[in-house]
């Protein structure tokens, strides 16, 4: 499929992967938001599934896993969430945590 730019934005036709237009046109969330929804996502599970720990160390893990891989690029907020979700298992694992029930 061919996409162009539409010409009364002033700029050449591009094609390929150049010709953004039309695509990703609903993914306009700025990246703090982004990271914030992914950690809310991947919070929700883990506390959902009884496996959230101690929250500062939770927070933190999540956290730098997200931050992470949005600096390789990944913006894709489920992404983002599954991949902190597996890193705060994993680092669960590693450090023998158990989870704190709260009531």
């Amino acid at each position: 499929m061919l996409v162009r730019m539409p010409t009364w934005l002033g700029a050449p036709p591009l094609f390929g992967t150049q010709a953004w237009w039309g695509r990703c046109r609903s993914m306009n969330e700025a990246l703090p938001i982004v990271m914030e929804s992914s950690l809310h996502i991947a919070w929700d599970y883990l506390e959902g599934t009884g496996e959230l720990g101690d929250p500062e160390t939770a927070g933190r893990v999540l956290l730098d896993a997200i931050e992470a891989m949005v600096l390789r690029g990944e913006t894709r907020k489920i992404m983002l969430s599954n991949k902190a979700i597996e890193a705060y298992q994993q680092f669960k694992v590693q450090h023998r945590l158990t989870v704190v029930r709260c009531s």
